[in-house]
């Protein structure tokens, strides 16, 4: 796929920043809350509290990538947008786009002025992940604008456990999890990863992208690089 380019032209897929109910709750995780913002947060939980629920025939209908996504405020199927240098654009209709780097890893969400970015800042082991054996600490830094958070520090200690079967779409897999506790800037959590244990490439996961802001991804069509078909 080329860098920028939607996977069909015919998709229709928006450029812009979308409305997001989750780079609010994302900005209120990282920032202090007052009770304006708190009332903001849940008028938004209301407005985009559904649940989708996808079926085999429906992603096989629909050629282009697909990811199920489930937060505490939405459940959505994303559509891929666009690559750009490995990182992956991921559109849920009007309502949330989600930035993924090429390991699966949820790297930042945007709209409506705002952006949240959550990167690796030490060597990633998820390059790598089905070689992982013993604990490996990670250090991240998160950046909330217009929330002037800016290189909030929280470190990850990632550990091999599993195997776990995990069944997606009606088929079960065998997958490795791997664990990664979060410490650091208010952030008290653990991250879970299902794996291939051949390629470390993670078909499922739930990833704390603020503290108390939790997303599970579950990959129903991956996005595969040309180079990896």
């Amino acid at each position: 796929m080329a860098a920028r380019n939607a996977p069909d032209a015919g998709a229709g897929v928006p450029r812009r920043a979308l409305e997001l109910s989750v780079g609010l709750a994302l900005l209120l995780g990282l920032s202090a809350c007052t009770s304006a913002s708190r009332s903001t947060s849940d008028a938004f939980r209301l407005l985009f509290n559904r649940t989708v629920e996808a079926t085999p025939e429906q992603v096989a209908a629909n050629r282009f990538p697909q990811i199920q996504l489930r937060a505490p405020d939405m459940s959505a199927v994303m559509v891929l947008g666009y690559v750009d240098g490995g990182e992956q654009t991921w559109y849920a209709g009007r309502e949330a786009v989600f930035e993924l780097d090429r390991d699966g890893l949820v790297i930042g969400t945007s709209g409506h002025g705002r952006r949240i970015r959550n990167r690796i800042i030490s060597t990633s082991p998820f390059h790598q992940l089905a070689s992982v054996s013993s604990p490996i600490s990670i250090k991240r830094s998160y950046d909330a604008v217009p929330a002037y958070a800016v290189s909030v520090p929280v470190t990850g200690t990632l550990t091999r456990h599993g195997p776990d079967t995990v069944e997606i779409l009606g088929h079960k897999r065998q997958l490795i999890r791997f664990e990664e506790r979060l410490e650091g800037a208010g952030m008290k959590a653990t991250n879970l990863y299902w794996a291939d244990p051949d390629t470390g490439f993670i078909w499922k996961s739930r990833q704390h992208l603020a503290p108390g802001y939790m997303v599970e991804l579950t990959q129903l069509k991956p996005y595969r690089p040309a180079a990896q078909q």
